[in-house]
């Protein structure tokens, strides 16, 4: 097989999706490859009750119920809306949904200012179109025609970043389950397969960008999935996460649970500040997510490796951070100023260990931006 920077879920993870395909005997939906429950377990993994073979190990991390509800809503065979703050693993989730579901998870459309209907419905080839006329061999499914033809699953990232004739356009095929060509006299209209659905993901900060209408939201079942707050399960995802990383840029590293804590605790001192904020100017640019932890880390993984002694420090680690966070300036070098003085020099006093690095990497970074 060629060698991906990236696999799709359903490539990484063909091995057990294979094993779990094998031994699955419960009923499966319209054209499902797993059954709702082993979809479940592949998802938030095996646990010693449901007595396997093998462990599967878990992949998303958050409450069971969202990732139930998701699935009961495509068994129904209406649209899934994933909305929640970024970083929060909309995403993620709706790729092993889909790889778990139809073994297919890459038709994606990706919602921008720029995505028109012929993202979502067709276009054609022009050099086909002049040569032979226009015909089903001439045009060009979308990702979600593809997905309708095929009785499988469909994504759409970013909704709300699409315009409003697209999102109208996806009314139609939520609704009637075909599409239209008027442009061809047979063969002109494309009939969804049983199985076919779109999950769709949503920025929560992006309201007010493209607000979805009431007939749109009627279409979809919303799961908000908000941001993880247990510094118990963050360190998993960021652990679970930071591993994949090592393992794709073939890195041998350890991850110290020292630096670890500071990193967590980092954030949820600045996501503390950010909430007891009075102006936009007095909170970082940034989400404060997960995911940006997870980029936090994988820079100073990455700088460790190329351009320092192959082990992860504080140091290091504090650099990376305010390099990663400090987006606008002067504002979020005040915010972060403010925060090394105010937080991070008192506790570096009083808790020693590695904050006391961490504190100067930050400083020197501070002052190099400045």
């Amino acid at each position: 097989m060629t060698e991906m920077l990236r696999a799709p879920a359903e490539v990484k993870y063909a091995d057990e999706l294979d094993w779990l395909e094998s031994i699955d005997d419960g009923p499966k939906p319209f054209s499902w490859r797993l059954s709702p429950r082993m979809v479940r377990l592949f998802i938030l993994g095996s646990e010693r009750a449901d007595g396997l073979d093998r462990e599967i190990p878990q992949k998303w991390f958050g409450d069971r119920s969202f990732v139930e509800r998701s699935i009961v809503t495509l068994a129904s065979d209406r649209g899934l809306l994933l909305i929640g703050d970024p970083g929060t693993g909309k995403s993620w989730l709706a790729e092993l949904l889909a790889a778990a579901i139809c073994r297919n998870s890459t038709l994606v459309v990706q919602g921008t200012a720029g995505t028109t209907e012929d993202h979502i419905k067709y276009s054609w080839n022009v050099s086909m179109v002049i040569a032979k006329g226009q015909s089903r061999a001439s045009m060009i499914p979308s990702p979600i025609m593809t997905a309708m033809e095929g009785g499988v699953i469909g994504r759409f990232e970013e909704l709300t970043r699409s315009t409003s004739d697209v999102q109208d356009a996806l009314i139609s095929i939520l609704s009637e389950k075909y599409v239209s060509i008027p442009e061809l006299d047979d063969d002109n209209i494309v009939f969804a397969q049983p199985g076919f659905s779109i999950i769709a993901t949503a920025n929560s900060r992006d309201r007010g960008v493209n607000d979805l209408s009431s007939a749109l939201k009627r279409r979809f079942n919303f799961v908000r999935i908000p941001v993880v707050t247990n510094k118990r399960s963050e360190a998993e995802i960021v652990r679970f996460r930071t591993t994949e990383l090592l393992r794709r840029h073939r890195i041998e590293l350890d991850v110290p649970p020292t630096l670890l804590d500071i990193l967590l605790q980092s954030f949820a001192d600045l996501r503390a500040a950010s909430a007891s904020a009075s102006s936009d100017d007095e909170r970082l640019e940034s989400a404060l997510s997960t995911a940006e932890q997870i980029g936090v880390l994988e820079d100073a993984i990455l700088h460790s490796q190329f351009f320092g002694d192959r082990a992860l420090s504080a140091h290091t680690l504090g650099g990376s951070l305010v390099g990663s966070l400090a987006r606008r300036t002067p504002e979020d070098l005040a915010i972060l100023n403010k925060y090394w003085h105010g937080v991070v020099e008192p506790r570096s006093k009083k808790d020693g260990g590695e904050w006391p690095d961490f504190l100067e990497g930050g400083r020197q970074a501070i002052s190099t931006l400045s």
